[in-house]
């Protein structure tokens, strides 16, 4: 898999073994089989991760990359793994989450968002996702984020399920609710 040349962060290979070890494992126990999963990978940088859940058999994948630069490296990617079910958006995920969504809600949602995002802002990207049809109800989240940030970056009306250190690398595991009122709305 190729990476850009700058501006991402690729998920190590440690993590990502460690993340999908978890997704199986979670999967398994709920019945849920990978071939039901519609996948949104925001910040996609190289694909890793929505790409990785293609292979797994998830049934589509949109993958999200506001950089030009990244976005050639990453229809590359997608062009050298040869699955269907993969298509790339080259759009800023702010953009992308106030809009209608055309396709499927994501089932599950990976989101690697430069570390600078503050947990705030991201848990506020995720509703709007959520609120425009991207995200769907029930959906999965597996959020990388700095170690050293102890902030929730799942909105306060949905359920963290756990979280995952890896050295400098936090994995936070959510799923959407919408039993209650959302937060914010």
């Amino acid at each position: 898999m190729t990476v850009p040349a700058s501006g991402t962060r690729p998920t190590s290979d440690r993590v990502r073994e460690a993340l999908f070890s978890a997704l199986d494992s979670d999967r398994a126990a709920r019945g849920l089989a990978w071939s039901q999963a519609r996948v949104l990978d925001l910040f996609a940088g190289s694909g890793a991760l929505g790409l990785e859940a293609l292979s797994r058999g998830a049934e589509s994948v949109l993958l999200v990359e506001r950089s030009s630069g990244a976005a050639r490296v990453l229809r590359a990617n997608v062009a050298a793994v040869d699955l269907p079910g993969a298509d790339v958006l080259v759009r800023d995920v702010r953009r992308l989450a106030a809009t209608a969504a055309s396709p499927p809600a994501a089932t599950l949602v990976f989101a690697d968002p430069p570390y600078e995002w503050s947990a705030e802002e991201l848990a506020e990207l995720l509703r709007s996702a959520h609120a425009h049809g991207w995200i769907g109800d029930n959906a999965d989240l597996v959020i990388e984020r700095p170690g050293r940030d102890d902030v929730d970056p799942i909105p306060s009306a949905w359920d963290t399920v756990r979280r995952r250190d890896y050295g400098d690398t936090a994995l936070w595991y959510g799923r959407v609710t919408t039993s209650g009122a959302e937060e914010d709305a």
